[in-house]
């Protein structure tokens, strides 16, 4: 598609061949579940041609009614209660699990271990020794295998990682990441799997500081040591008792000697969705939004219109230049939040068609488990209070 994209948008490609199909099976129905399904459908015809046709087989979750609902609306073809029941059907050769934290571990690794390839959403693990143990389970099967983390797959935000991996910023000195939500500030807001560290691992950390981990990973590198604080603000709910964070706010030195904060909360009033990050550069600045997800804030030293009338520039990632959108609209016909699942599981197709690596874009298993260390590192310095050296364990030769 050329730029004038306006007055190409119906070319043919006389030069696609057959598109193999491939089975998905999933585990989990709704607000995963759901996103995932709806980037399975869109992959065949944004993606032209796609690495593979999904063709979805079969969906399992905990309650029969609202499953086989599910899989009438959603276009599976079966439907169950027992995820075993995809892991062992031959005609799921991709199986993505969507479910609850503590329903990671073990259908992940039996699907794997049937040959099936895998993606596990974020967390990987309640904790670093399970996404340890998924990881190293699931690396003795071959199959590909990716952790869940669509943020890398933003058009803006690989457009920063770009800009970072060419010199275009320089060498990071600062990485400032918040993710805040509002949905738990009303104290009657009822209790739920999230909000149990047997089912979750953790709260706001695991659930929203999470992303934010794995950006920092992903686009200044490893951190090497972190202070930190948590807070439950409301500790018994209508249905049940909290014993996770709802909110965590932390210090980051990264190897590079880069510096960092992290913060996510899911009680601060106003904030829906608010992912943001800013990096500090020696050659400039990039803050990034979610809410305003096709937007960059972009400073960069020296650059014209001149010395008086430097600052930040708002730069719409729209064009065809920019990371996806040769497979999307004309520049400024926006794409939305749920399109970031279309190109993270068309990454793991074309690894699976292609027989590509699953990194350095994608995150893997190891990424997963990385970093789940470094949640597990936030809360002990959290609760010693104590700065804490972060590392790693490797699997065995």
């Amino acid at each position: 598609m050329s730029s004038s994209s306006f007055f190409t948008q119906g070319d043919a490609r006389a030069d696609v061949d057959e598109v193999p199909s491939i089975g998905i099976g999933m585990l989990g129905y709704a607000f995963m579940g759901r996103a995932h399904t709806n980037a399975f459908h869109k992959i065949g015809y944004t993606f032209w041609p796609p690495a593979l046709r999904p063709r979805l087989v079969h969906i399992a979750g905990r309650n029969a009614d609202a499953v086989a609902e599910a899989a009438r609306r959603y276009g599976y073809d079966k439907s169950t209660t027992d995820w075993r029941e995809v892991v062992n059907d031959p005609d799921v050769q991709v199986f993505d699990n969507g479910g609850p934290n503590d329903q990671h571990l073990e259908p992940t690794v039996a699907a794997a271990r049937a040959g099936k390839h895998v993606i596990c959403e974020k967390p990987l693990g309640r904790t670093a020794d399970e996404a340890f143990e998924l990881w190293s389970a699931v690396a003795e099967t071959g199959v590909k295998a990716m952790t869940a983390f669509n943020y890398r797959f933003f058009p803006a935000i690989r457009l920063v990682k770009e800009m970072l991996d060419d010199g275009t910023l320089g060498e990071v000195r600062h990485f400032r990441a918040r993710y805040h939500q509002e949905w738990l500030v009303d104290p009657e807001t009822p209790a739920s799997w999230r909000l149990t560290k047997e089912a979750a691992g953790s709260g706001a950390l695991g659930d929203l500081g999470a992303h934010i981990i794995d950006l920092a990973r992903y686009l200044v590198g490893e951190p090497e040591s972190v202070s930190a604080n948590t807070a439950t603000f409301v500790e018994d709910r209508p249905g049940g008792h909290v014993d996770v964070d709802d909110a965590f706010d932390a210090v980051v030195r990264f190897e590079s000697g880069a510096l960092g904060t992290l913060e996510a909360t899911r009680v601060a009033p106003g904030r829906k969705n608010h992912m943001r990050f800013e990096i500090s550069t020696t050659k400039g600045a990039v803050i990034f939004d979610q809410e305003r997800m096709n937007e960059l804030q972009v400073h960069l030293i020296g650059t014209t219109p001149g010395d008086h009338a430097q600052g930040f520039r708002t730069v719409l990632v729209s064009e065809i230049y920019h990371p996806y959108w040769e497979n999307w609209w004309p520049h400024g016909h926006m794409i939305g939040w749920e399109d970031s699942f279309v190109h993270e599981l068309e990454h793991l197709l074309s690894a699976i068609r292609h027989d590509k690596p699953i990194g350095p874009h994608g995150a893997t298993l190891e990424d997963g488990y990385r970093c789940a260390e470094i949640c597990d590192a936030i809360l002990r310095a959290a609760d010693t209070g104590e700065r804490q050296k972060i590392s790693y364990r490797g699997l065995s030769a």
